[in-house]
């Protein structure tokens, strides 16, 4: 439904900090790997819809690349047209819409580019309920028959 072709799909991913991944935990690993499966079932590859960590505070080093500098970057380097998608969210949350849709909106289009969108995440839309639905009754063993 786009009003554009992007040239770039960002995987924004929330961040985490990068210790607590060498801590052990797979949460990065996950990430990367829904970005495979995303890349692989679109047929992109990870110059066409590479992967970026968002939401980070304090001084820590948290999970990288960062979004926004990678979507700066992207500019600079001459990428005009982007869209942003969440897939670690089933829903959107008002941080990510202003991180995503509001500030590295900004950074991107001040940084040259040109057109910019924020996939809304699957939210409470049939569909969303519906793919809810069936990763639970899969979980619980009650299969999609489990209404």
């Amino acid at each position: 439904a786009l009003d554009f072709q992007p040239e770039r799909i960002l995987l924004s991913f929330h961040g985490m900090p990068a210790r607590v991944t060498a801590l052990g935990d797979p949460y990065q690993r996950q990430c990367e790997e829904t970005a495979r499966l995303l890349r692989l079932a679109t047929g992109h590859d990870e110059q066409t819809m590479p992967l970026a960590y968002q939401s980070r505070f304090g001084r820590a080093e948290w999970l990288q690349p960062y979004t926004e500098p990678t979507l700066v970057e992207m500019a600079k380097q001459g990428v005009r047209r982007v869209a942003v998608l969440t897939p670690g969210f089933s829903a959107d949350c008002l941080e990510t819409l202003d991180e995503i849709g509001n500030e590295a909106a900004h950074a991107f289009k001040t940084a040259g580019g040109a057109d910019f969108a924020a996939i809304p995440c699957l939210n409470a839309s049939s569909c969303g309920i519906e793919l809810l639905r069936s990763i639970i009754g899969e979980m619980l063993g009650t299969g999609a028959a489990g209404r």
